[in-house]
């Protein structure tokens, strides 16, 4: 929906241009296979931790800094129609930002901002996962001092069961949520796509609106993601305008 409201080209077409760039260039192949890869390091990092002898928990630090800051967030805006969209934003549209905005630059063929989507993704996880390793920090809601909720499972009965062994529950700092949502909107603005701009920030803001308002994350934990956003989608952009190379150069003008 993202694609056919946001691209300029049918949303078919821009899927088609997105397989096109994936069949013929071979760098933007490799990219999206290392995005992919640092992808699963993130799914294995949980297996890693559980073999790791670390216990340290810096989560009595930040709830001595922050205090009940999410449970009165939560007791401000609790509303059954609130957490069903903040749970469909939080699980659906988090990760259908990223693949909306590949289909609508490649179908654009805005090549650099389609390369730093990739870019953007692998910077936010490499960056991430040492601290998911080494700074642990577990969800507001499972720290009972807090006093929050896991206001999810009003919408989502099984989510510990279906999503829960994809995240673990001590991966908090910084939110991935809030650093990637966040550099998908950023990306979008200075595409240039005033439509996706629109729809990208307003999706991120909904998005950072709900880890807290379910009950997942600290502030401290937004605050370290706008901050990763801002670092990777600069360092993505910096790094597409080196590596793409489009497909056709302009011929050499004769004198």
């Amino acid at each position: 929906m993202f694609i056919w409201i946001c691209s300029t080209k049918n949303p078919l077409t821009a899927i088609s241009s997105l397989v096109r760039e994936l069949l013929t260039s071979r760098r933007f192949l490799l990219l999206v296979i290392f995005m992919v890869g640092v992808l699963l390091i993130n799914k294995f990092e949980l297996t890693w931790e559980k073999h790791m002898d670390y216990n340290v928990d810096f989560t009595p630090w930040v709830f001595e800094l922050e205090g009940h800051f999410v449970q009165a967030f939560q007791n401000l805006f609790h509303s059954p129609w609130i957490t069903h969209v903040t749970s469909f934003f939080y699980l659906v549209v988090f990760q259908a930002l990223i693949i909306a905005s590949l289909g609508i630059f490649a179908g654009d063929r805005r090549g650099v901002f389609l390369y730093a989507t990739c870019f953007t993704v692998i910077i936010n996880y490499l960056i991430a996962i040492p601290f998911y390793l080494f700074v642990p920090v577990n969800e507001v809601w499972s720290y009972p001092q807090s006093g929050a909720t896991f206001i999810m499972l009003e919408a989502f009965p099984n989510f510990n069961t279906i999503y829960r062994p994809l995240s673990g529950l001590d991966n908090c700092f910084p939110s991935l949520h809030t650093s990637i949502s966040v550099s998908m909107a950023i990306l979008a603005v200075r595409s240039g796509n005033r439509r996706w701009a629109v729809i990208a920030v307003l999706s991120a803001f909904i998005i950072v609106f709900s880890i807290f308002y379910l009950g997942i994350h600290w502030m401290s934990d937004m605050v370290a993601g706008v901050a990763l956003a801002t670092l990777a989608s600069g360092l993505g952009i910096k790094l597409a305008e080196r590596v793409y190379k489009p497909h056709h150069q302009p011929l050499p003008r004769r004198s």
